[in-house]
């Protein structure tokens, strides 16, 4: 038997970053706790710095003292570390980078042992985080092997767009060589599964963007357009997929065209998320999927310049924890598909 809510861990993310000030925001909104259990995990000091920082009274938690077993009624707290940890607000550290890595860690088993439903990630800082136990480009790598995946997406989603990634954090000069026919057409299967899934859509049309500049223009601007990516999606469209494209980035999202399309596919990072925070910054999440697990986290980051000013603004971090607790009960409880 299932909970009646959804247990959804939150990791506090760089406590020198903007994740505690968002977290506590976030979850200072009441409504959620109708809907979530949520499991805080990080340090009850570092909790208590920023509501003395912050001023923020109205905010009570329980902290967890046995394993597995939370306050259904409030914000439980997971204490992941018992050294004194110097919280300094906008300032990167090994030590925050390593607390981040411990509470992420921590999240990560309680995840897989089934004591948390889904997991909301809140920023880490790459370089402070980075080490011999974490020699990962972020969390989407971390997670990914985590569970035992062999391939994940990094999706981004809101109610009015979703757009998922070939490549993710590698360098620019590396991204023609990295977009294969088995990188597209993978990437295109777990977003097509994730619609379906995640989101209750029963025939997902995806568009699919190009990699050069105006899709190639016939080849004109590059060959990857009509020799890598179109074979892809004509052999997929043979096999009834509602698949469409290679097109050009710049209209395709100036014209309003994504909003014909369940899914976007991007070809790299930045074609993929500067139009997604351009568009839908504050309603957006960061979802990863393809695992067998749900998380998602805010599409920010640390935020260092503006850590510990209570300027953060915390609208993401609420979003992607109502976009876990859905997507955890449509896998647990279909919906109607759409």
């Amino acid at each position: 038997m299932q909970p009646q809510k959804p247990r959804i861990g939150i990791t506090l993310g760089d406590p020198n970053g903007i994740g505690p000030e968002v977290v506590i925001k976030a979850l200072a909104d009441n409504r959620l706790h109708g809907i979530i259990t949520p499991v805080i995990y990080g340090s009850a000091k570092v909790i208590s710095f920023y509501k003395k920082l912050l001023n923020i009274e109205e905010f009570n938690y329980t902290q967890v003292r046995n394993k597995g077993q939370y306050a259904p009624k409030s914000i439980n707290v997971v204490n992941c570390w018992e050294e004194s940890l110097e919280v300094v607000p906008g300032k990167a550290s090994k030590e925050a980078g390593k607390a981040a890595f411990v509470a992420l860690k921590q999240a990560c088993e309680d995840l897989k042992e089934g004591l948390i439903d889904a997991l909301v990630t809140a920023p880490i800082d790459k370089h402070s985080i980075h080490s011999e136990e974490f020699p990962f480009k972020g969390h989407t790598e971390y997670l990914t092997k985590f569970f035992g995946s062999n391939e994940s997406l990094m999706f981004m989603v809101s109610d009015a767009l979703k757009v998922g990634l070939v490549t993710e954090h590698i360098p620019v000069k590396d991204i023609a060589t990295a977009v294969t026919k088995e990188k597209i057409e993978a990437k295109l299967k777990i977003m097509d599964q994730s619609l379906r899934k995640d989101f209750g859509i029963n025939k997902p049309k995806i568009a699919v963007l190009g990699l050069n500049p105006h899709a190639g223009d016939g080849g004109l601007i590059g060959q990857e357009d009509d020799a890598v990516i179109k074979p892809v999606l004509v052999e997929l469209k043979n096999k009834g997929w509602l698949v469409y494209g290679p097109f050009a980035a710049d209209g395709f999202f100036a014209t309003g065209t994504h909003t014909k399309y369940d899914g976007v596919l991007a070809m790299y990072h930045d074609q993929g998320l500067l139009p997604f925070k351009a568009l839908v910054f504050e309603e957006g999440v960061n979802f990863t999927a393809g695992l067998s697990v749900v998380r998602t986290s805010p599409d920010h980051g640390t935020a260092f310049s503006i850590a510990g000013k209570n300027q953060a603004n915390e609208s993401s971090l609420r979003e992607a924890v109502y976009r876990a607790a859905d997507i955890f009960k449509s896998r647990t409880e279909p919906s109607t598909e759409k």
